[in-house]
């Protein structure tokens, strides 16, 4: 990895490629701690150290600690993962978009822009929505109309600001600028995590033996973690193919061997980023309709617990959370299996292979090769998805033992997943590089 990077960095236009993704990341950082105007800082930080939901805990773990800031950029990018889930199972649901969806660059690029403006409605409802929540904790400062209007507006504002962000780096720089800025996020809190393992360690200026330990423990924990993230992202299952030999006029083309790689992964780290906007967007909703339903009884307050419980050490909370860690899980399977079929398609694969010549040795073309893709795609798929969903509550485990660490299981797929993905480009853009100049 390393070393991919030193090599870009001699690459004059790749370099100018890193230099202009690293301001807008820096950009991104900056403004997550300036906070929003109309906001107390001291009644918020307060308001803040005096909550303990795990919501709160884990959309201020996405947003680099901007979020306990109310910052101008609180809400990160989380309205428009929101609104990509929803318009891409519309698209599945409503003809029209699907039709769309079909119509190559253009279709992919009103889908885009439909997605955008869902962002916007999404990103003002939840910024209201936050003004609702912390209003009755002496949060804001001054009455009226204008207090909620220019916060509402900011927050607005400030995602959408990041949306373009996105569109930039994706555009102009190196790698997915959307999972690049909720990487920059989650690292930005790998001090905090170290200072949280200092603490451990060292109580009241000793060193604790049992700290100690548990320290290390986190730390080779998290290594082995890192490792079986890496393998599996990298892991693919090698179906071989065989191409007939064909004679056009004096020369034979085909006859050779080669294969069709599936990852185990394949979707990557998108199902984690989507089921967690999807597990944060109904507490919000139903925070929305009522702020006090953190107190409140019944069906909704039940429901509220579900999506942000509080602690799983609370005896009182802890049904919620092993809901909460389920639903999370199902999700997690769920859109791995979503997104997969969306980048692969064995039917379209199936028939590439038979236009071209190829066919799996003992497999029919076809339909039965199709069939046979599907399997091993299904197969491979539950491995994969439940290895992303076992990682991920790894943190909710993590609070059973009393260890209160946002950086885990998840952190560390969004961060192995993306740093692995940005690679990749850097390697693709250096190799089309190489050919560039070898034809030239």
């Amino acid at each position: 990895m390393f070393k991919t990077l030193i090599n870009a960095w001699k690459v004059p236009e790749l370099r100018k490629k890193l230099l202009f993704t690293l301001l807008l990341l820096v950009i991104f950082r900056f403004g997550a701690i300036i906070t929003a105007p109309g906001v107390d800082a001291v009644a918020l930080n307060d308001a803040v150290q005096a909550s303990s939901s795990s919501l709160l805990q884990t959309i201020n773990f996405i947003t680099g600690g901007a979020f306990s800031r109310l910052s101008i950029f609180a809400m990160s990018i989380s309205p428009y993962i929101t609104a990509s889930i929803v318009i891409q199972l519309l698209t599945y649901a409503i003809p029209a978009l699907e039709e769309l969806s079909k119509e190559g660059e253009e279709g992919r690029r009103a889908i885009s822009r439909y997605t955008k403006y869902a962002a916007v409605i999404l990103a003002a409802v939840e910024a209201f929505g936050l003004y609702l929540t912390y209003r009755g904790q002496g949060v804001f400062i001054g009455e009226g109309v204008l207090v909620p209007l220019l916060f509402v507006m900011t927050l607005t504002a400030g995602s959408t600001f990041l949306m373009w962000i996105g569109d930039q780096i994706t555009n102009k720089g190196v790698g997915n600028g959307i999972s690049l800025l909720i990487f920059a996020g989650i690292v930005s809190g790998l001090p905090q995590t170290a200072q949280y393992l200092y603490g451990l360690a060292v109580v009241d200026g000793a060193l604790s033996v049992s700290g100690l330990i548990t320290a290390i423990a986190i730390i080779i924990g998290a290594i082995i973690l890192i490792a079986g993230v890496v393998w599996v992202t990298e892991a693919e299952r090698r179906v071989p193919v065989q191409y007939a030999k064909r004679v056009v006029g004096r020369k034979m083309y085909g006859g050779q061997n080669t294969h069709i790689p599936i990852k185990l992964a394949m979707a990557g780290v998108m199902p984690v980023i989507f089921a967690m906007s999807f597990m944060q967007f109904p507490a919000m909703i139903i925070q929305l309709i009522n702020p006090n339903i953190a107190t409140a009884t019944g069906f909704w307050a039940g429901a509220y617990k579900i999506f942000a419980y509080t602690s799983l050490t609370d005896v009182a909370f802890w049904p919620y959370g092993l809901v909460h860690s389920l639903i999370y899980l199902l999700l997690i399977v769920g859109f791995t299996f979503f997104y997969t079929m969306m980048v692969f398609n064995p039917v379209e694969v199936a028939n590439n292979l038979k236009k071209n010549g190829g066919f799996v040795p003992g497999i029919r073309a076809g339909k039965p090769t199709s069939d046979y893709l599907s399997g091993i795609l299904k197969y491979i798929t539950w491995f994969g998805s439940f290895f992303l969903g076992v990682i991920a509550i790894l943190p909710i485990v993590a609070r059973v033992a009393g260890l209160q660490i946002s950086f885990g299981g998840t952190a560390i797929l969004i961060i192995v997943g993306v740093a692995l993905e940005t690679i990749r480009q850097l390697e693709s853009q250096m190799l089309v590089r190489h050919y560039k100049g070898f034809l030239e």
